[in-house]
Order: structure tokens, then sequence, then C-alpha cells
């Protein structure tokens, strides 16, 4: 088969070097891609937010499935052009990709399934949503409604700051993602993430996995995009993972299904776990990043053939062999990171490190230029490993981020903390 993998960041990477080692991929080609995937797959400029431009690309380059990576080009409906133009395609369509796209509808329809979650009002003036703040006081989560490259949730431990959190988000910190603001009950408890593929009839769940959001050691400092992760996660059992199908996920998805908009693709729901009980904290219409590095080092080649069980609609044949271990990623971020970085710094000493089904890097904001590696983004480097268990993966991990020469770089020292 001829893949295409849409996306340039880690969970890309992880995806594209999962993919390849399946011998039903005959050629891997990524758009945009980075330094990372161009070791392994043909690199394609391409806009992946304009569906007509990623259709007559497929069709230039007999392409026979389409893996979506990111959530942009899924809420800009380009899965529902490439199915339209008969490519097969791994995404959920523009109106099912609203349960990650838009908070205010994920939680009506948690509202209407009846699927545990925090209590949340919407709002679309500063004013109201103030003073709601003031009747409800903090703790109190402000969320961006849109799509924020997941930063555009505070989880605000003071009035001041909610309050605050909302000037933002209305004066445009977020872009139109801001436009609407939904605010929530604060939730306490653990967190973790639970992945599900879907086929728009059945669901097969693919794994677990925590991720660490702050910035730095302890939890401290603001909200990122994720600053590594570790699978499976402990505090997410079977029997709490299975009461969670029954109460939240499988009955999303017949709400979904209800509204003619089923869903298929990968179903990432974010729980906060306390006394044994998942409540939803939010889904994600696509694989976590970091996380899905972590999934993809111990699934490995099978994950092409459960993708295409998805795009297909055989879930119900298909199963998901587990090896017996763990995996962590520890991001390496640009120092500044969320905030303000500097591009264009130079990252040495990949090259003497190992590669293989135990051990890998995987890129995210990274390039090439005049034959250096450089960072471009603000988490540029995934440090990946798989070992019997968390301490000795964790040990591996932490020895390859320790041969990375990077001093603009920055990352956590206590990645798995939760669980070790």
């Amino acid at each position: 088969m001829n893949i295409l993998i849409l996306g340039s960041g880690g969970r890309e990477h992880a995806l594209a070097w999962a993919v390849k080692q399946n011998p039903k991929c005959d050629r891997l080609i990524c758009a945009p891609g980075n330094a990372g995937m161009a070791a392994i797959a043909e690199c394609a400029v391409l806009d992946i937010n304009d569906g007509g431009a990623v259709v007559g690309f497929c069709e230039e380059n007999a392409v026979d499935f389409v893996v979506i990576g990111p959530e942009a080009p899924l809420a800009n409906g380009v899965a529902d052009r490439l199915r339209a133009a008969g490519v097969l395609c791994f995404g959920p369509s523009q109106q099912a990709a609203q349960l990650e796209a838009s908070k205010a509808f994920t939680k009506e329809i948690c509202d209407a399934a009846g699927a545990p979650t925090a209590a949340w009002a919407r709002f679309t003036d500063a004013a109201s949503a103030k003073t709601y703040i003031r009747d409800q006081g903090a703790p109190i989560v402000v969320k961006a409604d849109g799509l924020a490259a997941g930063k555009g949730v505070v989880v605000a431990m003071s009035e001041a700051e909610a309050l605050a959190a909302i000037d933002d988000m209305f004066d445009g910190a977020f872009g139109d993602a801001g436009a609407e603001v939904v605010i929530e009950e604060f939730m306490d408890g653990e967190e973790a993430s639970y992945f599900i593929l879907c086929d728009g009839e059945n669901a097969l769940p693919v794994g677990t996995a925590q991720d660490h959001k702050r910035a730095y050691d302890g939890d401290e400092g603001p909200n990122t995009g994720g600053m590594g992760a570790y699978s499976p996660a402990p505090v997410l059992t079977d029997e709490i993972a299975a009461r969670a199908m029954r109460e939240i996920v499988e009955p999303t998805l017949k709400e979904m299904a209800k509204r003619g908009m089923p869903y298929q693709g990968v179903l990432y729901a974010g729980f906060m776990i306390k006394d044994g009980q998942a409540r939803l904290v939010e889904y994600n219409a696509r694989f976590g990043d970091p996380e899905c590095q972590c999934l993809m080092m111990r699934l490995g080649a099978q994950a092409l053939d459960l993708l295409l069980a998805s795009a297909e609609g055989r879930l119900d044949k298909a199963q998901v062999n587990w090896a017996d271990d763990v995996a962590i990623t520890v991001v390496m971020a640009a120092k500044g990171y969320p905030g303000s970085y500097e591009k264009g710094t130079a990252i040495n000493g990949l090259d003497a490190l190992p590669e293989d089904s135990m051990n890998m890097v995987f890129h995210a904001g990274t390039t090439m230029k005049d034959a250096q590696l450089v960072a471009t983004g603000g988490r540029v480097l995934n440090v990946t490993a798989r070992g019997k268990d968390l301490s000795e993966a964790r040990t591996r991990a932490y020895a390859m981020v320790d041969q990375v020469n990077w001093s603009e770089g920055f990352n956590r020292t206590d990645i798995g903390w939760r669980a070790l």
C-alpha cells in the first residue's frame, strides 16, 4: 500500500515509525513531516488543512490510505473530502470531530448521553462569564471553546486567575478558539487517557496512558501540550476502564450515531478518576501527543492493521495484542515553552542513540539546515523507551536524554512519578 500520514509532530513520527514496520506498507509519505520522519519516509510539501489539495495529492501519488494525525485537518473536514473522493482514510468526519473542536458540543453530547462529567456553563461575553466565576468561586476551570493546540485550558486555583483567563480568552489570546468560553466545575482526582478505535459501529480500546501537562517538575508551572507520558496507566484499572466504556464512551458513540454523525477514527477520552469512578474531562478526535509515542512503541507493526480495521469498518473482527511491558516518553522542549522561545538552535548527540523496538527518539519540532539538526518548535524531541516495568523504561529514557546535546532545551525529570 501507498500510505500518506498528515502532520509534522512527534505523534505523526511515532505513527510513521509503527506503520513502516508493517509489510503492508510499500511506500510511506509524510506531509509536511519533520527531520525525524524524513529518515524513514518521503516528506511532501502540502497544505494538510486543504481537503482539495490533499485529495489531489492522493490522486497524483496513487495513495491507498491516509492517516490524519493532528486535529486541525479533521476540524476542517479533510476526512470528508477524502471519503467523498473514494480514498480510504483514518480520522473522523468534520461533524464528529466537534467532540474536540467544540467543548460546548461535547458537553451537550454528554448531557444527552447521561455521561458523567463536570458541571458547566457556556459564555459569549466576558461580563457574564466573570459574574458566574464570582458566584461559583475557585478552584474552577476556564476553557476556550475551540481548538487551541492543547493550550486553551486554565485550571484556576484562585478567582483572580480565573478572571484573568477570561480577559485573555476574550482578548484573543487563543484567536477564534476563545470567542466562546466554557467554564467548568473543578474536578479533583488523578487524570488518565483512554484510547478507543471506532469504525462508526464498533469500538475497540487500544490502550491507556497518563500525560504530564504542567511544564515543570512536581506538576508546577503553566499548562502545556504535554511534557511526557507513560503507558499503561495503572490508575485506569481494567474495572474502571470497563465501567467508563459502559457509562461514558458507549453512550457518547450511540448519541453521535443517533445524530447522524457516526464516529470513525480514534477517540481519545481524558478521564478524572477518583474513588474508583471516572468522569470525562475532555474528548480529542486524534491520538494524544505525547501519549501516542508510548502507544506506538508498544503496538509496533500491528498499529497499521488496527487503523485499517477502523477505516474499513472491521473492528468487530480485530484484536489488540499487548506485550506485558511499559513505555515512557520524555519531551525535550525549547527553553521558554509554552511561552516564547528561540527557534533554529542546534541539536547534537542523536546519532549515538539507539533506534530499535525498545528505544526511539521521535522528532516533533525539528528540521535539517545545512546538514545540522535544528529546533523549530516548542516541543522538539520525544525520547521514548520500553521496559519490563516503568522503572526500567524510565531509567532507559533518561539515560538517552542525558546524551542529547542541546543547551537551549529543557525537560521534566519526574515523568512517571505518580505511578512510581
